[in-house]
């Protein structure tokens, strides 16, 4: 297992709600629109709770193609449960490639860095937050930031 894949279980441990709604999503989405317009980051934000959309916004230097990722990504971290990223590098582990061996439609499913799952501390998935517009760590980092950050407002 990659030092890459024990962090990513890791933050699956760690990143859990009691509770999570509309209100926290749009709460969670603005604070991240903020944060990524502050630095000019290119990005789609979306987050997803079940099949519903809650939260989506784009900022400049977005495009459509971000979107797309963002629903590719999200696709990935809904079906499996896992942090789209994790789930790229545990077929990267078995010396494996997502697009090739998952058997799903690489234009509809993308195991890139940027979409982490909603979870609640009995560890059932409820939803996933996601980012397209950076190089996938980068997604992925924006991301986790951004729940840590709103985990830590909510435990005072």
């Amino acid at each position: 297992m990659s030092e890459l894949s024990e962090q990513l279980q890791a933050e699956e441990r760690e990143l859990r709600f009691a509770d999570f709604g509309l209100e926290d999503a749009w709460e969670l989405g603005s604070r991240m629109r903020a944060a990524a317009r502050e630095a000019a980051l290119p990005v789609a934000i979306g987050i997803q709770l079940g099949e519903q959309r809650v939260f989506h916004t784009a900022l400049p230097g977005s495009s459509s193609d971000n979107d797309n990722w963002l629903a590719r990504k999200t696709r990935v971290a809904l079906r499996y449960g896992k942090a789209s990223l994790a789930v790229g590098e545990s077929f990267r582990d078995r010396g494996a490639s997502f697009d090739t061996d998952s058997r799903l439609d690489p234009s509809l499913f993308a195991a890139h860095g940027g979409v982490v799952p909603l979870r609640l501390r009995s560890g059932t998935v409820i939803g996933v937050v996601g980012v397209s517009g950076l190089p996938q760590l980068e997604d992925h980092a924006f991301v986790v930031e951004h729940l840590r950050a709103f985990l830590a407002l909510r435990a005072d």
